[in-house]
């Protein structure tokens, strides 16, 4: 079948509107009409370094659609379900090795078969199996797309690989779908305060409707300043949602310390966003103050967590209608591009179809 997709023609290049054509699944893969598509901070740094050998490219990792057409070797989904589709698989957790296995899904542009093993930048997508999570249809909303990625990615972060308690203090580091989604699931837990940091004011108004009790514009103030002072010595967990050389190198010293002994350790780092090749690091920080640095991948189990994530959202709880802040038609994704790479978003954008 014929469908329009947004496609990386090269390196840093507007992204291009064209035909592509989707080949009939193969036994393990499936075919969905999508209503929807998050636009992720993710895809603005793959558009920045696909290797031009790599050129063309399909992109995006977050959509909600109806099922078009099944493989025969497909069991959890028939031809008319709702489902979401996203890049972390929903079986065979923690999938040590899966994404790097996948292969093309084998659609072409321009008779040239296309980089990329996930795509939702487009009318109609073909996707393994194992990234389509069944929905119930009254969830097949378009704003339940960014379960798929800014959801599973902030929230998990928080609940699964920083297991935040009651009372720990929290700092989020950006303030955007993912950050906020971290800063929501901290509510969630109770956890107390709650900082959100970025460098735009409105985003930190934006982030205390979310549950952040505290906002700290990183251009204004002295960040690590501020947090000593908020948290009377340090966070218990800093995250970092924007991917950036100085985000990465800013959470270790947002954190209490701990110090010698047993069971006396410090905060905990996380990195949900983007990694960078490389950061500095005073080792000090986790000799004399045990403190702690982790990353985060993805961490959310997804049969499980989905259905969590949007009965969350029918009871009001974790409002993704209003986490949505800015739709965008298919033909207009550059300019959903273009907003994040200067932090003009706030919270997350959608494509709806």
């Amino acid at each position: 079948m014929k469908t329009r997709a947004a496609i990386v023609v090269a390196p840093d290049k507007p992204l291009a509107i064209e035909e592509i054509e989707i080949p009939d699944p193969q036994p393990d893969q499936v075919v969905l009409k999508l209503i929807s598509s998050g636009v992720c901070l993710s895809q603005v740094h793959e558009i920045a370094f696909t290797d031009p050998k790599d050129c063309p490219a399909v992109i995006g990792h977050e959509g909600t659609g109806i099922v078009t057409s099944v493989g025969s070797s497909v069991t959890h989904l028939s031809e008319g379900d709702s489902g979401i589709v996203t890049w972390v698989p929903r079986a065979g957790y923690p999938g040590r090795g899966f994404v790097n296995s996948l292969s093309p899904t084998g659609v072409k542009f321009q008779d040239r078969l296309v980089s990329g093993s996930i795509f939702t930048f487009g009318e109609n997508v073909l996707a393994h199996a194992q990234q389509v999570v069944r929905i119930d249809a009254e969830d097949a909303t378009p704003e339940s797309c960014i379960v798929g990625c800014a959801v599973l990615t902030g929230a998990g972060a928080v609940l699964h690989t920083a297991k935040v308690r009651p009372e720990d203090s929290v700092v989020v580091v950006g303030a955007g779908g993912v950050g906020l989604s971290a800063i929501k699931m901290a509510s969630l837990l109770h956890a107390y305060p709650i900082i959100a940091m970025d460098v735009k004011d409105e985003k930190l108004e934006f982030a205390k409707l979310w549950g952040a009790t505290h906002g700290i514009n990183s251009t204004k103030v002295d960040p690590v300043e501020a947090v000593q002072e908020i948290t009377r010595g340090g966070a218990d967990f800093s995250f970092d949602a924007v991917g950036t050389r100085p985000t990465h190198e800013l959470l270790l010293p947002l954190l209490r310390g701990g110090g010698p002994g047993a069971d006396n350790l410090g905060g905990m780092a996380v990195v949900i966003g983007w990694p960078q090749k490389e950061m500095t690091l005073d080792a000090g920080h986790f000799v004399f103050h045990q403190r702690q640095y982790r990353g985060s991948h993805g961490s959310s189990i997804p049969d499980r967590d989905f259905p969590m994530y949007l009965r969350l959202h029918r009871e009001g709880h974790f409002p993704l209608d209003k986490l949505v802040t800015k739709t965008y038609k298919l033909d207009d994704v550059q300019q959903a591009i273009d907003a994040l790479k200067v932090g003009g978003t706030a919270g997350r954008a959608i494509i709806q179809f």
